[in-house]
């Protein structure tokens, strides 16, 4: 998934360099919800609640947007890597589709969804584990992961100038993978088409 998470944006970045709308964005992440709370709260250095609801991650995604169609409809791949709920490292990649939902003025909401592969620290090296069954990875591998199909996005953009706007991601993964996070969307410069030059014309001798 890796391998083809970095083809696929190197394709992008190639194709970004004809005239179309594209953008790099950073965001620091975040805050995960668990609407159920957890079993493992107990685990969670970063959870005021002692119960899971409410969990602070640290950590940053960053983001490459490839628009097929100005203002409507877009290609997106997402590398995460941060802090999980356990104080591990931990991270995400993911490619997907976007459209944009609505928008007016400086204010924009865009959604989508795509296969997103989820991973972390194995959670069996910590005393008392509960293991849940979310994620795949026994206790003799380094890294537990879970492979998500659909994972979706929404994406809310403020606008602060025509190349910089304020965007928060909320990721809608009810019950175990909600989370937010926020940071700087940068449209890249649009590379104009140059005209080719008239031909010269030979002399004609007379």
């Amino acid at each position: 998934m890796v391998k083809y998470f970095l083809f696929t944006l190197l394709a992008l970045l190639i194709a970004g360099q004809v005239e179309a709308q594209s953008n790099l964005n950073l965001k620091f992440f975040g805050l995960s919800l668990h609407p159920k709370g957890d079993v493992n709260a107990p685990l969670m250095p970063l959870n005021p609640d002692k119960k899971g609801y409410f969990v602070f991650n640290l950590g940053g995604t960053l983001g490459y947007e490839h628009f097929l169609k100005p203002d409507k409809f877009s290609l997106k791949a997402i590398q995460a890597v941060y802090s999980d709920c356990a104080a591990q490292l931990g991270g995400f990649t993911h490619l997907g589709v976007r459209w944009v939902i609505f928008k007016k003025g400086k204010h924009s909401l865009n959604g989508g969804f795509g296969p997103t592969l989820v991973y972390r620290r194995n959670w069996y090296e910590l005393d008392n584990y509960e293991d849940s069954g979310f994620f795949k990875g026994g206790q003799d591998v380094k890294y537990q992961y879970k492979f998500i199909p659909y994972a979706g996005e929404f994406e809310y953009n403020l606008a602060l100038n025509e190349q910089y706007e304020f965007s928060t991601t909320f990721i809608p993964g009810f019950p175990s993978l909600m989370s937010l996070s926020f940071g700087i969307r940068y449209w890249l410069p649009q590379k104009k088409k140059t005209e080719a030059p008239l031909p010269v014309q030979p002399a004609v001798r007379r």
